[in-house]
């Protein structure tokens, strides 16, 4: 005695669209999985992640007269790179292609290349039993200004670090260095300036970030404050296979130089790529 199934073309349309929706859940469940991971990777100035950060910064309110705008495109590529089993070497470059319109007569305004930041930690490849995550090395000031305001004419070198938690979906730590003068034009000012980044973060899920930072830097010559507070909000995407995060922010100095900018305006395109 034999029996047969028949499926009804109704039966096997509801079938077919089931094993597309749950397909097409996964698909997604799977991208914001990625996406969320990307996210808490850009919150760590050292994970082992290419990251390209093309970072827009407009600001308001500089000059004399208050009423100067400056603009600065600073092209920050991070690159990981493995030297043993148990420690990676992350490149930190920033150079900066910047216009100001504030300066005094005859200049009025000048655009150009910058000063050139280049930092090496030195980082263990997992955190320690406390989940630290740290990384020191090197930092160098290359003065690749090609105009004499937009730069200090001067190489300098010190010391860096970053440390840093990831806690759920908290990020929290600290970047610094201390650059001195040690070459470079003899009728500029000498440099010895410290630098103090505090960072905070908080994921919302779905590769979309909430950041809170203060790039506070200390000129130790002229014995003055700098403290633009940044907030911020990110998200991760995909053009094609190319992974993404746009960030957009307001920016509020909370102490600047006489004649520095008031507030600003953030934007930041950043190219993200797999770290072998």
């Amino acid at each position: 005695m034999s029996t047969s199934l028949q499926i009804s073309d109704r039966q096997a349309t509801t079938v077919a669209w089931g094993v597309a929706f749950v397909t097409l859940t996964a698909s997604i469940a799977h991208a914001q999985e990625n996406a969320d991971e990307l996210a808490k990777k850009l919150s760590n100035p050292i994970a082992a992640l290419i990251s390209v950060p093309l970072q827009s910064n407009f600001d308001f309110g500089a000059g004399a007269d208050d009423h100067g705008f400056a603009y600065t495109l600073n092209v920050q590529p991070v690159i990981p790179i493995s030297i043993s089993d148990d420690w990676n070497l992350i490149s930190r470059t920033i150079i900066p292609i910047a216009y100001r319109d504030y300066l005094p007569p005859p200049d009025g305004d000048v655009a150009g290349l910058g000063d050139i930041t280049q930092s090496l930690f030195f980082s263990p490849k997992t955190p320690g039993a406390s989940g630290i995550i740290w990384g020191a090395g090197p930092v160098f000031l290359i003065p690749s200004a090609t105009d004499d305001f937009l730069g200090t004419g001067k190489f300098g070198i010190g010391p860096t670090a970053v440390a840093l938690k990831q806690t759920g979906p908290w990020t929290v730590g600290l970047l610094a260095n201390h650059i001195w003068s040690v070459a470079g034009e003899h009728d500029r000012e000498d440099i010895n300036q410290t630098f103090l980044q505090p960072f905070l973060s908080y994921s919302l899920g779905h590769g979309t970030t909430i950041s809170l930072n203060a790039e506070s830097s200390y000129d130790w010559v002229a014995k003055q404050w700098t403290v633009p507070i940044n907030l911020g909000v990110s998200q991760v995407f995909k053009i094609g296979d190319q992974a993404m995060s746009l960030q957009v922010g307001g920016k509020y100095y909370a102490e600047a130089p006489e004649g520095g900018p008031e507030w600003g305006i953030r934007t930041t395109l950043t190219f993200l790529f797999p770290a072998n």
